[in-house]
């Protein structure tokens, strides 16, 4: 009885036709693995898209994070140095309005007063994407988690620096869409702006069925069963 060398299509009769894409590993465990015949054979079935490695991954989602998170900063820097004690300032043709303010509350100047139970929760964020880095291999997905992941470092690092103390810190929100004072729209910052970029991409990649290890899942109609 012949052999089959490693990576060599099976022959006929060996339990699968040569075109059915089924190979030997290369790791020689002995079991067939599929081919890019027809990868999405089933309802549902998942293809790999050519993911990269997982060091690339993590590298991108690492840069988008630092990026938001120096972007923010600087902003804040500045907001602070020019703004305090300042009227807003008008900008874009009052599209939006430089405006400062102290946040005690969740992002978008939501439940003010609940400072702790806030950054109990964007430590638990951070964690959670530092843990689900160990499985990225999707670029798409390692920018949106990097925009998450920066948006919440930006104001996790208000909360623990900033007065009135340790973990209880008041974030830095300036900016206040079509009015002052946000009287059409909660003020907010860059980290928020970011975060919710994030947010929204990470929810288009789960409807395209984008896979964070770099496979998609694709949805084919089955044959009507009655022709």
């Amino acid at each position: 009885m012949g052999t089959t060398a490693p990576g060599e299509p099976l022959a006929d009769g060996a339990g699968e036709p040569a075109g059915g894409g089924l190979t030997r590993p290369e790791s020689g465990d002995g079991d067939a693995v599929p081919t890019t015949g027809d990868p999405t054979v089933g309802d549902g079935a998942a293809d790999r898209v050519v993911p990269g490695p997982r060091w690339s991954a993590v590298a991108t989602l690492a840069v988008v994070a630092a990026l938001v998170l120096a972007g923010d900063a600087i902003a804040k820097y500045l907001v602070v140095a020019r703004l305090t004690d300042h009227p807003p300032v008008r900008t874009l043709g009052g599209l939006v309005y430089l405006d400062l303010i102290r946040n005690s509350g969740a992002a978008f100047s939501m439940l003010s007063g609940k400072t702790w139970v806030f950054t109990v929760v964007a430590g638990a964020a951070v964690a959670w994407i530092c843990w689900l880095a160990a499985r990225l291999r999707s670029t798409a997905w390692a920018v949106a988690l990097g925009l998450v992941l920066g948006g919440a470092l930006g104001n996790l690092a208000d909360r623990i620096f900033r007065e009135p103390g340790f973990l209880v810190g008041h974030v830095v929100d300036y900016i206040s869409l079509f009015g002052p004072d946000g009287e059409h729209f909660a003020i907010f910052n860059l980290a928020d702006a970011m975060l919710c970029v994030g947010v929204g991409l990470a929810i288009l990649l789960e409807l395209l069925g984008m896979r964070r290890d770099g496979t998609r899942v694709r949805r084919e109609s089955r044959p009507d069963a009655d022709r």
